[in-house]
């Protein structure tokens, strides 16, 4: 994929997350891996007014491009998890209602329905809070991203990480669908969670789940 390429795909998957609710506003941002670093959505700056010129790069080691809009204010972890996780080519950061309600709470998302796996673990943890755009943030949520896919952000929101934005989105979404679920299913009285077994039986179903490629 050349950067162009990673350019559009942002925006689209941008536009995408707006258009369906899963944030509001400018809230939220994207970004795509690219040859030396990645580029990202802009802080600030309407999905519907977006181009190619306006999507930002930031070098591996955070440099910015002269000329060029500053980046979201998240840019940090998003530096920080492709910097952890060379498996990691995109990811999607709302502020989805329910998992943001959720987050709010301090409480990640347990087994209570083997689809949880999709995530890439028995749970989806949620990261400790800190000040948006920090490097304490960004170290929060690379640790709670270890050997998952996904996680929510404590007092803030939901990270969905992927091969590409579509993929990222999707998950994003998946996310969002389980924590509606959950609040749910704890509204309605004692839940009876899944075991680390049956989780791990799901986990390895899951790697030939779907059309395999």
């Amino acid at each position: 994929m050349t950067e162009d390429d990673a350019r559009e795909a942002v925006i689209q998957a941008a536009r995408g997350m707006s258009a369906s609710g899963l944030s509001f506003g400018t809230s939220g941002n994207v970004s795509a891996r690219v040859a030396g670093g990645m580029v990202i959505t802009p802080t600030g700056v309407p999905y519907l007014d977006l181009n190619l010129a306006r999507i930002t790069f930031v070098s591996a080691d955070g440099t910015l491009r002269p000329g060029e809009l500053k980046p979201s204010s998240e840019w940090h972890f998003h530096l920080g998890i492709y910097n952890a996780r060379p498996d990691v080519h995109a990811i999607v950061h709302t502020h989805s209602e329910f998992a943001t309600g959720l987050a709010c709470t301090g409480q990640g998302i347990p087994a209570f329905h083997y689809m949880v796996a999709v995530a890439g673990g028995r749970d989806i943890r949620c990261a400790p809070y800190a000040t948006f755009g920090t490097d304490e943030l960004a170290a929060f949520a690379v640790d709670a991203l270890k050997d998952r896919f996904a996680c929510l952000l404590g007092n803030h929101g939901v990270i969905a990480c992927a091969d590409n934005t579509s993929a990222a989105l999707a998950l994003a979404w998946e996310v969002e669908h389980l924590a509606r679920q959950y609040g749910h299913a704890k509204a309605a009285g004692q839940i009876n969670f899944l075991s680390d077994e049956e989780m791990d039986r799901v986990l390895e179903k899951f790697k030939s789940y779907g059309q395999q490629v």
